[in-house]
């Protein structure tokens, strides 16, 4: 009888310590559950700062520039988008601004620094950079297109001119003849059916042939 009501101490045992050890990481993961939920906020928070610094450079661009984004996800990496291929996250401890470039080579860091104002410059710089880049594409495409233009000879114009008139000429010429032709046969074919000739014609034409 004794045993059996040690073994059931035991057993009881047991089971409180387990409850308390379940107690016990339960507990421990819903304090990192809210270090991590803290955390994203914290990055999240950072990179709204972040946009708001950047608003006026965004409201400054000129129109017609819309490969820039701007905009803000809060995925399980929180990113402020720059455009489809730079991006700011939060590196480290959440404290950090790192601009991101995704390339052919790989993903490369632009910027690296937890001052908003300084990573807000470094963005700033990128921006300017592919504006003057586009803005120089657009001229060198209007200055090339301006160059073949003039680069145009006016005298092999005037020759190629002068080519196309004499070529039209010549052959109106040969149409000319060519209906002259056709109009001096039917002259003839109608005078000797008139005059009654056609069979000592043809008879003609026949000797010819023989």
């Amino acid at each position: 009888m004794a045993d059996k009501e040690l073994e059931a101490e035991d057993i009881g045992r047991k089971v409180h310590d387990l409850a308390e050890s379940m107690e016990r990481v339960r507990t421990r993961q819903t304090d990192r559950d809210d270090v991590v939920v803290d955390l994203k906020h914290a990055r999240v928070s950072r990179l709204e700062i972040l946009a708001d610094n950047l608003k006026p450079v965004f409201n400054a661009l000129p129109e017609g520039h819309d490969q820039f984004e701007f905009a803000l996800s809060k995925g399980e990496t929180p990113r402020l988008w720059i455009d489809m291929t730079s991006f700011v996250r939060m590196g480290g401890d959440g404290r950090e601004y790192e601009f991101v470039k995704d390339t052919r080579l790989g993903r490369t860091i632009l910027g690296r620094t937890s001052n908003v104002e300084k990573i807000g410059e470094r963005i700033s710089d990128y921006i300017a950079e592919r504006v003057l880049e586009r803005e120089r594409m657009i001229e060198g495409d209007w200055i090339a297109f301006t160059a073949r233009e003039d680069d145009a000879d006016p005298k092999e114009a005037e020759q190629d001119a002068g080519k196309s008139t004499g070529s039209g000429k010549a052959f109106l010429k040969l149409l000319f003849w060519f209906v002259m032709g056709i109009a001096t046969g039917l002259g003839l074919l109608y005078a000797a059916v008139r005059f009654r000739q056609l069979d000592t014609i043809m008879g003609w034409f026949s000797g010819l042939a023989g």
